[in-house]
Formats: C-alpha cells, structure tokens, sequence
C-alpha cells in the first residue's frame, strides 16, 4: 500500500469514528430515558466513551495528515481538498479543548457533525497530491493556513453552542411576531446546513454514476500579434439545468427525461465555469429545499422543535458560556493567522500587504464581524439570544468565505478552487 492510498484509509477510518462518537455522544443524553442507571450517570459515561472515540477519531485524522505530508512533500493545505480535511481535522481538536473544559456531553451531537460535514465536502474535490504551484512555495503556506483554519475551527464551535443555545431558548409555542421570527431564523439556519448536505450528497451521488455533460466555446486570444484559436470545454458533473453564457452543447447524458439544459446564463456571467457554478448553487438550493421537506414530513413539526429537546435539560448560561469561549479562544487566534501572518505573506508573494483581493476583503469581513461581537459581548452586555444570533451568523460568513468566495469569486486566491 502506498503512502497515498494509505493517507486516505485513515482518513476514511477518522470519518467513520467520529460518526460513531457523534451516535455514542447521542445515545448518553437520550438513551437516558430508558436507563435502568442514574440518569446523570448513564450521561457521564456515555459521553465519555463518546470523547475517547472522538480522540480516536482524530488520532486517526492527525494520521491522514502526517502521511500525506510525506507523500507530497509539503504540508497538506495547499488545495480545498486538503484545507477542508485539515479545518475538519481542527474543529474536532477544538470541540476537544472545549469539551474537557466544560464536560457537556451534548456539545459533541451539534460539534461533531459540523467536522464530519467539513470532511465529506473535502472528498467533492480531487484528492490526488499535486505539487505546490509557486505562489505556495513558502514557509508562510504553514504558518498563515494553519492559524487561520485554526480559529475559524473555534468559531465552528461557537457556532455549535450558539445553535445550541438557541434550540434551547426559542419558544416554538409561542405566536408573537418575535417568537414566529426567531422560530424561521432557527429553521433557516438548519436549511442551510441540509442545503450543504444535499449538495455533498448530489455530487457524490452523480459522480458515482458516471453522469456529465459537456459544453465548448470557443476562445480567440492573440499571442505574439497571432490570432490563435482554441477550444475551452467545461464539463459538468451535475445535471446541466442553466447552460453556460454562449456555449455549445457537447454531450450530456439525458436525466429526469431533460435532454438540454432548461435556460442559459446571463451574459454577463461569462465563462463557462461561470455557468457551472450557477448550476451548482441552483442543485444545492433545490437539494436543501427537498431534503428540508423530507425531514419536516418525518418529524411533523419544525426541526428545530423536533431536535430542541435534546438540549433541554442544559443551563441557558452554560451554553452561551461555551459558544462565547469557542469565539475568544478562536479570535486571536484567526487574527494572527488571517490578517497579520497573511499580510506579511503577501508583502514577500506580492509586493504589497493588501490589494482588496475578494478572499482578503472577506477575511477582513469576519475579523470585523467577530471583532464587533467580542465588543457587544463585553462593552454591551450583549448575552443570550443576541450572542446566539451572532454566532450563528458569524459563522455563516465564515463559510461563505471559505466555499463562496474561494468558487465563485475569481481572485489571487483562486487556486485553493477546484
């Protein structure tokens, strides 16, 4: 077995345990109710099974790691495949520190699944070693992506406890208009981690098909006072419901009795990955929106009131402690990695410690956004739901930071893309 192959069973073996800690984190604060034990006690001992096979889990994960930064000779951060792994990889190390602080066994059945999910988005993209491309040629490649990841691993935990808490507060009994807009604001933020999950589980679900579809155009540069003609193709892998802006039709295996796409870009998204993008972001929406249904239709009430339950029995306070510790272990943490390590690197790489690239505006976006909830927190006295929301939201734009604009806004960062 090669370096490789052996890199990527670990990793697979870190994914499958951490599904099974989430089940055991789970099955102590539910399995409760049919415990012959002390309630408090079956808890206490499940979790803890729970956290050892978290740690495990992320043996196993630092593992992957390890072994296949002795395949390609570099640390494994310099793609979405390997960042995703490695942030995956640092939401559990942080759900870790956090939990042997605060011993909250339910913090593992919201944590957990926010680092799994982080893992299987990774495995959408190729996951073959390259060699780095030489705007990563640098020591700082180790530096500023480890930090970065790294505190905005802690704020995925602040997430966990803000939802948490949120679940725990929001009266989804109540009628008034603030109790009916806090009620979709919970079950829009559970949307959106179904739309996630949706997408991850359409795109592995096409490609173990064989599915594509391919569209051509073609491209007029000028090389050396030349005109040369060439041919750009782009190649789909979910079924092709908008057409790329001035494209043509290559191949594309028919679905659902479509044999053409149903419109086409606008022209002025040009570029054919363009069009895939919005494809892309239209496959997610409908898979959220279908697999949001599915799950109302089971539970037969709104998500959130199925699985608030679950945190029921915690401390309001308690949870808005943990979300708030998540963030101010995470803050300085992401500042140095994001900002100040990452504008030394641009000064060697580029010349210049800031040039209003879309991944440094956005970077820049959630260090003020944070920056501004640490102030509220402390200055304000802003606790409770306020906090809650904050996180919640906060960590919505870490995400689109990571996945939006490194796909879908073309930039100096563009090569951490597919």
């Amino acid at each position: 077995m090669n370096v490789n192959s052996l890199s990527s069973t670990f990793l697979l073996i870190a994914f499958f345990v951490y599904l099974v800690a989430f089940l055991l984190f789970v099955l102590s604060i539910t399995g409760r109710k049919w415990s012959n034990r002390d309630p408090e006690q079956h808890t206490k001992r499940w979790g803890f099974v729970a956290f050892i096979a978290s740690l495990v889990g992320f043996a196993c994960h630092v593992t992957f790691f390890f072994t296949r930064w002795a395949e390609g000779n570099h640390i494994p951060t310099s793609n979405m495949y390997e960042f995703m792994t490695f942030l995956g990889m640092m939401i559990m190390f942080a759900f870790l520190i956090v939990y042997l602080i605060y011993r909250t066994p339910v913090l593992g059945v919201f944590a957990l699944p926010i680092g799994f999910i982080i893992i299987a988005y990774a495995s959408v993209f190729p996951s073959e070693v390259q060699p780095l491309i030489p705007a990563l040629q640098s020591y700082w490649l180790k530096i500023h992506v480890t930090t970065a990841a790294t505190g905005e691993a802690f704020f995925g935990v602040g997430f966990a406890g803000g939802l948490m808490y949120l679940l725990r507060a929001v009266d989804y009994k109540g009628t008034s208009k603030a109790d009916k807009r806090e009620q979709r604001g919970v079950e829009l933020t559970i949307f959106f981690i179904l739309m996630l999950i949706a997408f991850i589980a359409s795109i592995f679900t096409f490609n173990g098909s064989g599915y594509k579809a391919v569209f051509s155009k073609e491209v007029i540069t000028i090389n050396q006072g030349q005109q040369e003609t060439s041919i750009q193709k782009e190649t789909y892998v979910l079924p092709p419901i908008v057409k790329p802006y001035d494209t043509k039709l290559e191949e594309m295996k028919p679905f659902l009795g479509m044999s053409e796409p149903l419109f086409t870009a606008p022209s002025w998204m040009e570029g054919a990955s363009a069009g895939r993008k919005l494809n892309t972001v239209i496959w997610s929406i409908l898979g959220g929106l279908l697999l949001y249904g599915l799950v109302r239709v089971v539970a037969r009430k709104p998500i959130g009131a199925a699985i608030g339950p679950i945190v029921k029995g915690m401390d309001p306070e308690d949870l808005d402690e943990i979300s708030y510790r998540a963030i101010a272990i995470g803050y300085p943490i992401f500042t140095l990695g994001a900002l100040i390590f990452a504008m030394i690197w641009a000064q060697e790489a580029w010349g210049r410690f800031w040039g209003w690239d879309p991944k440094e505006v956005w970077a820049l976006i959630t260090w003020l956004f944070y920056a501004v909830f640490l102030h509220l927190r402390l200055s304000k006295g802003w606790q409770g739901k306020k906090s809650a929301w904050l996180t919640v939201i906060g960590f919505i734009v870490v995400m689109f930071t990571l996945v939006g604009v490194n796909l879908v806004i073309a930039g100096l960062h563009s090569y951490a893309g597919v």
